[in-house]
């Protein structure tokens, strides 16, 4: 989409005027070939015609049977139940031409259509649906981009155009598919014209996207894209026959070609988007086939039933089960000839959301193992401890249900569970990661398709056997079931991030503060690392920020992460190599290197140049190259305890965040920075403040920023003092100069409004020089600031006048009844503030009043 604004700039007349000329003059568009609509008005929602466009079209040169009217629904713009609204007016062309078109205007034809719409936004709509006009008018304005390309291009379709085109060849060079034909509905029967269009359309939407910041997940926008993603995902598998897992990321690159002089965010993001593309479908595709085979199942069923459409329960297993998106599901029922229910799709999912809500609830009373519950485990010769090799690859696995655990004893099947209850399953093999070393366990489902699933929400090692817990989804489980294990591949890749990234920040420790850091303890988890270690005192700043350069350095080289089980003796002979003061490691150990083989290390385990290079005994999940981890950025350095330091960090998507975050905060610095002094700037500075503190960003950058922030926020309260010491000076030149002024010398008193800004501070010192050097004056001053809606003011009532009656604090009262506010004061001085500029006249005469009753 094309689009302009205008916020009170300009209006109707100039935008239609620009309207015209640009498609005319410009684009050189044939006139007769336009038409454009009005609003033609609503007597139930009591708005007239749009006749002012309507006259402003003709004036432009449109004919009359060219320009035509147009409903609420086509020609008149609104946000939402409430907000900003207008009449639109659209402009339409025609493809064939030679001909009055206007009969097919907004009657779907292929050849009459919308290429801009003109939106007046000239109204609110308030909460009783009335319309308030707004005080200023805007123009939002939006032309279709590949149908004007269509049009200069003449081509009868958008896809036709080299908006297309060079996204076909690539998809064409990389599915070996046949060339796109351009061919719609049942003339396209393989579906592979169509597939080129879905896979073009979801791969340019899907690097827009995430080049702005948005990241697949299970939320609001993020969510919008997984949908797309999946969706494409499976048009491409059933079409194009190609395997998932790096099939949208080959495309990105001829989308950054055409697109990226125009938007360079494609060009910064390009690894990036790359990357998290072929995450996603890693992630679906180890769902996709399982899926798919399931639907065939509930469609078969339904097919036994006689029934034509699929039960909304099966199709909610589908998207909760599987990641199938209810759309991406109702496509493929359609060329089944099935609908949804989408009422029973709706009952099941809130189902799933209320026992969610309950499951949550009782999931801090997890299921433990005991001794005794282990002495049990040991005595049953068919339960042998888990082999958990496969959590250091990749991918599902297919385990065995050795033992079912509920209510403090083991069981031979879940049927005696109640609803809503934890249990815990042991397999004879898991992929799961059970918490250990600091690092969090996995999450994820073990499953039987169609049968059973339980959510894994917790997994823990007892003496060598993995106690995976969770909430049985549906179905049920038995001893002696064989199940598939998936854990939540998405979430695991952030922790093998920051648990590789953690001995990258543990080496640079060391490299910069010396041999003395030793480990004290460390977390990693899908969102944050955090690391403690020995250090008589704070990191500098200086030091920080060469920590991260380290880190950054040793990521960017994009290093091999190697690891090897290596017996304990020698593992320990090897020159720089870490480990957790205090801790019992078992023989053999297992050793990451990030970098260098283990093998070479070990032909050598007292070479002095592995001091250089990260080794450590560790037991966790990590990624296969540095490059992975992105960045790594460190939040906060804290003191824990005496002589223990703690860090926490973030890499990956979390750090590119946090970065993007330093960034904005950074523009309104700058911004901040180059406003005009005034009470404007004040009030930014004060918001920027505060924000500042709750910033969660680079330690070093927040220094940095505090340090500038400091300057700035200098140079305001040196120049509020200057403005200060000005206008204190200026309202008491004022009041002096009206009694030294010849033919005032015998008056006793003044009521005036000062020159200066509402500034209370200027009020109270003036006020204060009457009382110290004119003592004999009684007098009342009023400063107002019409832009920020303030006024201060005051009086000093003298002796003479308080022997005649006269009250600051009723005089300052009987102002503030006019101007707002309150006053308050003690004895012969009264300070307030107001809230009225506008009535400061009205408020200067009823004071000037108010000592007419006394004798002056």
């Amino acid at each position: 989409m094309l689009g302009n604004w205008s916020f009170g700039d300009y209006f109707k007349q100039e935008a239609i005027q620009y309207s015209w000329e640009l498609l005319t003059k410009v684009y050189q568009l044939d006139p007769e070939r336009l038409y454009v609509t009005y609003f033609e008005g609503c007597k139930d929602g009591g708005l007239e015609p749009d006749l002012e466009a309507k006259a402003l079209w003709r004036s432009v040169g449109v004919p009359e049977d060219h320009i035509l009217p147009g409903n609420m629904k086509d020609n008149f713009w609104e946000m939402g139940d409430q907000g900003p609204c207008g009449p639109c007016s659209e402009i339409h062309f025609d493809r064939i031409g030679d001909r009055n078109a206007s009969h097919l205007v907004n009657q779907d034809d292929p050849n009459v259509i919308e290429i801009w719409n003109n939106v007046f936004i000239q109204y609110n709509r308030e909460t009783d649906r009335s319309l308030k006009p707004l005080p200023n008018k805007h123009v939002d304005t939006g032309m279709g981009y590949e149908r004007l390309v269509s049009i200069l291009q003449n081509k009868s379709s958008n896809y036709d155009t080299d908006v297309f085109t060079p996204l076909f060849q690539v998809i064409k060079e990389i599915t070996g598919a046949r060339e796109y034909q351009g061919r719609f509905g049942t003339e396209d029967s393989d579906g592979i014209d169509t597939a080129y269009r879905v896979v073009a359309d979801h791969v340019r939407t899907l690097t827009f996207a995430i080049s702005d910041g948005v990241t697949p997940n299970n939320e609001g926008r993020g969510y919008v894209i997984r949908r797309v993603l999946r969706r494409g995902a499976r048009f491409a598998r059933k079409y194009f026959k190609v395997e998932i897992g790096n099939f949208f990321s080959k495309i990105v690159p001829t989308i950054v070609h055409q697109l990226g002089d125009m938007f360079p965010e494609l060009r910064t993001k390009q690894h990036d988007v790359m990357e998290i593309l072929d995450e996603e479908e890693v992630s679906f595709s180890k769902t996709l086939d399982r899926g798919e085979r399931q639907f065939e199942n509930y469609a078969q069923q339904a097919a036994a039933k006689g029934a034509h459409k699929l039960h909304g329960a099966d199709v909610w297993r589908l998207y909760d089960t599987f990641g199938f998106p209810v759309d991406l599901t109702r496509i493929m029922a359609e060329e089944r000839g099935l609908q949804i229910d989408d009422t029973e799709f709706e009952e099941a999912r809130s189902r799933a959301k209320e026992a969610s809500k309950g499951q949550k609830k009782t999931a801090a009373d997890a299921v433990k193992l005991d001794v005794h519950d282990l002495g049990t485990l040991e005595r049953m010769s068919d339960v042998s401890k888990t082999d958990d090799a496969a959590k250091f690859a990749k991918g599902n696995i297919n385990a065995q249900i050795k033992a079912i655990y509920h209510a403090k004893s083991f069981h031979s099947s879940t049927e005696s569970v109640p609803h809503g209850e934890q249990l815990g399953i042991i397999l004879d093999r898991t992929n799961f990661y059970a918490e250990q070393g600091g690092q969090e366990n996995d999450t994820g489902r073990i499953v039987i398709d169609g049968q059973s699933e339980l959510e894994v929400g917790d997994v823990q090692l007892y003496g060598g056997y993995v106690l995976h817990t969770g909430f049985l989804k549906y179905g049920s489980f038995a001893v002696g079931d064989s199940v598939l294990c998936e854990y939540d591949e998405l979430r695991r890749w952030p922790i093998r991030n920051n648990h590789t990234g953690t001995h990258i920040l543990n080496f640079a420790l060391k490299e910069v503060l010396g041999e003395g850091v030793e480990q004290r303890g460390s977390l990693v988890a899908a969102e944050k690392l955090r690391f403690d270690f020995s250090h008589k005192s704070a990191v500098t700043e200086k030091e920080l920020e060469k920590i991260e350069e380290l880190s950054t350095e040793y990521i960017r080289q994009n290093c091999a992460v190697y690891s090897q089980e290596v017996p304990l003796a020698t593992a320990r002979q090897i020159s720089g190599v870490r480990a957790v003061f205090g801790e019992t490691y078992p023989d053999p150990v297992r050793v990451v290197s990030v970098g260098v083989e283990l093998d070479e290390i070990l032909k050598n385990a007292n070479d002095p140049r592995w001091e250089k290079v990260s080794i450590e005994f560790c037991g966790g999940t990590h990624v296969q190259k540095t490059g992975d981890i992105k960045d790594l950025i460190i939040l906060e350095e804290s003191g824990i305890a005496k002589g223990i330091r703690r860090i926490i960090a973030v890499t990956g998507e979390d750090a590119h965040h946090v970065q993007r975050v330093a960034n904005d905060f950074e523009q309104r610095l700058n911004h901040l920075q180059s406003m005009a002094l005034g009470p404007a700037k004040e009030q930014e500075a004060k918001q920027i403040q505060v924000d500042l503190n709750q910033l969660l960003i680079s330690a070093v950058q927040k220094t940095k920023f505090r340090e500038r922030f400091t300057s700035i926020n200098k140079q305001i309260l040196d120049a509020q003092k200057a403005q200060q010491k000005l206008e204190s000076k200026k309202a008491v030149e004022t009041i002096t100069a009206f009694f030294q002024a010849p033919e005032n010398q015998d008056k006793s008193w003044l009521v005036t409004g000062l020159p200066i800004s509402a500034n209370a501070k200027a009020v109270s010192e003036s006020l204060n020089h009457v009382k110290s050097k004119l003592k004999d004056k009684t007098v009342y001053v009023l400063a107002a600031d019409g832009d920020q809606g303030r006024v201060a003011h005051g009086c000093y009532v003298s002796k003479s006048m308080d022997d005649q009656g006269a009250s600051a604090s009723e005089w300052a009262n009987i102002v503030a009844g006019v101007i707002g506010g309150k006053a308050g004061g003690k004895g012969s001085t009264s300070i307030g503030n107001g809230v009225h500029p506008d009535k400061v006249d009205e408020a200067i005469n009823l004071a000037s009043d108010y000592l007419q009753k006394f004798k002056l």
